[in-house]
């Protein structure tokens, strides 16, 4: 299994990055966590649309799922349209949110090119088994496990800190962690984000052997946020960036 960092900047697309994406492939076939502002293009670099095998939402903000609007266009209108409907997963209203974010109609909203899904606590999808748990943040998201192959990757997505967190991200291969918040400022709101000593101390809990830094604001330094993460966590921290790859 392979991770590609597609966007990784928290909250805005930054100036290195886009917003939140992630490409998850094993055995050709390519799983896409979150499709953010702006990520879009770079999903271009590494594959085309119809080569897209479904996308997982783990919530609904727009620095997670805006470039749908995007997706869409493409599905409908390029070259070799229609495709064959693209398989999206993500919370309950998925499909009506994308709808009016692009003025469509609800019905059929954009149901003719994406086939839209709510996540279940267990499916598969391709080759890969996924679990997911609902999370700490001020709309319904959910955290995101994929296995395959006996090797597992956990995402974050947006969140607070919270248990269910850490029992996703049991003993997993990596855990790709959102630190979007800066340690010890007394004004990070609760129930929103983690700092980097959260999401160490999460990895910690959990017994995940890796953990990538992701979703950081641009206004904050990933380098300095990754360094913040060791206070709680003694195993290997990376810093996600843009095209950067992971063998799991």
């Amino acid at each position: 299994m392979k991770l590609t960092v597609i966007g990784c900047s928290g909250s805005v697309p930054g100036p290195d990055s886009a917003a939140s994406s992630y490409l998850v492939t094993a055995e050709g076939f390519n799983l896409i966590l979150d499709l953010g502002s702006g990520a879009l293009g770079t999903l271009q670099r590494h594959l085309a649309v119809p080569e897209i095998g479904a996308i997982g939402l783990s919530h609904l903000h727009p620095d997670h799922c805006m470039d749908l609007c995007g997706l869409y266009v493409a599905a409908r209108y390029a070259p070799g349209a229609p495709i064959p409907r693209i398989p999206v997963y993500g919370p309950a209203g998925a499909s009506e949110r994308m709808a009016l974010a692009y003025d469509l109609p609800l019905d059929p909203g954009m149901e003719e090119e994406l086939d839209f899904h709510t996540w279940q606590e267990v499916q598969a999808i391709g080759p890969f088994t996924i679990r997911t748990a609902p999370m700490v943040h001020p709309i319904p998201a959910y955290a995101i496990r994929v296995e395959y192959g006996g090797k597992s990757l956990v995402y974050t997505g947006d969140t607070g800190p919270n248990e269910a967190l850490i029992e996703l991200a049991r003993g997993a291969d990596l855990l790709l962690s959102e630190a979007a918040l800066p340690d010890g400022d007394p004004g990070n709101p609760a129930d929103l984000h983690l700092t980097p000593s959260d999401a160490g101390e999460h990895a910690t809990k959990a017994g995940a052997k890796r953990l990538v830094i992701t979703h950081v604001p641009p206004w904050y330094d990933p380098v300095v946020q990754a360094e913040h993460a060791r206070r709680t966590f003694s195993g290997p921290i990376e810093i996600a960036s843009t095209n950067a790859v992971f063998d799991i």
